[in-house]
């Protein structure tokens, strides 16, 4: 949610106004020399986080909204797949649906309390923003997971005892890639779960980054590169197996922002002021395009239902 303390919108020299030299602050033990050298313009100047108040207007009307939709899709979705469960043929099956739509359930699950703190003032406590991160991580990665399995084969044709082996094994792995996320996620004293002073050159951090860019960035890509060349892995695009695909291209943009924070703060390109309020601001945009998964997602999958059942069950949107 961006590297920032909320304060009042308004007010540009605050806690919530970062110096450069705080935000590099982490990584200033491996080379003092560089980084004294790169700040002496900034001494005088507070560089400015634009996106700190922007983010305390925006998040909370955001993450209602997105909850609120959230809740209305998903509950209409569950209730489709009860109603009407021969609806539901491959590539949408019955099975991969309701594991995608479970998936988005436990991401929007702890959004109310996030917006009512951003609102407020509250601070939820490490405790909880690490459940917070661990339970967001799970979740998507756990749907990547899902969409990358049902890209290919029909695994998801029916609900057998190898569906289910499958289904608790990709789980179970999600959680366990998951975890590094809550031991990173550091948070300001008096925020609502907002990640500061993060050390990126920390092992469980980089393993973090690196699980983020081959599960949200990486494997899309190389299953989305398979299905162009492989001319088989077409037909299930067809019948509207690309659907699913949304959840992958919301979250295709924070991958690549991760990647760029990292070049900055470690160095590897230019730290400048405008760099370093650009970078935060994209990161913090491309993580709300991946937030509004969980209502455009469930709310595109019934559509794609209803065009096919439209098309009498042939052709899709």
């Amino acid at each position: 949610m961006g590297n920032c303390i909320p304060v009042t919108p308004g007010i540009l020299e605050t806690p919530g106004t970062l110096d450069l030299e705080e935000i590099m602050g982490d990584i200033s033990s491996y080379n003092d020399t560089y980084i004294n050298a790169t700040f002496l313009d900034y001494d005088a100047t507070p560089c400015h986080n634009h996106f700190c108040p922007l983010f305390q207007r925006v998040a909370p009307p955001f993450l209602a909204t997105t909850t609120a939709t959230a809740t209305l899709t998903i509950v209409t979705l569950l209730v489709a797949l009860s109603k009407r469960p021969h609806a539901w043929q491959w590539p949408r099956s019955r099975a991969l649906v309701a594991q995608l739509a479970l998936g988005t359930a436990l991401f929007a699950a702890p959004l109310p309390a996030l917006a009512a703190g951003v609102a407020w003032g509250w601070h939820l406590g490490t405790a909880f923003c690490r459940l917070c991160h661990l339970l967001w991580h799970w979740s998507v990665f756990s749907q990547a997971l899902l969409v990358a399995s049902g890209s290919r084969g029909t695994v998801w044709a029916r609900w057998d005892p190898r569906s289910r082996r499958l289904a608790v094994m990709l789980w179970v792995a999600a959680l366990v890639l998951a975890t590094p996320s809550a031991l990173v996620s550091g948070v300001a004293a008096g925020t609502a779960c907002i990640q500061r002073s993060v050390g990126i050159l920390a092992p469980v951090y980089l393993l973090h980054l690196s699980l983020c860019l081959c599960l949200l960035l990486l494997m899309p890509t190389g299953v989305l590169l398979a299905a162009v060349v492989v001319p088989g892995s077409r037909a299930s695009w067809v019948g509207g197996a690309g659907l699913v695909w949304l959840f992958s291209g919301l979250w295709v943009p924070y991958g690549a922002g991760l990647a760029g924070q990292f070049l900055l703060q470690a160095g590897l390109l230019e730290p400048t002021c405008g760099s370093f309020q650009h970078f935060d601001l994209a990161l913090g945009l491309s993580e709300a395009l991946g937030v509004l998964h969980c209502g455009i997602g469930p709310l595109l999958v019934l559509l794609g239902r209803g065009c096919r059942r439209g098309d009498g069950g042939g052709g899709g949107c």
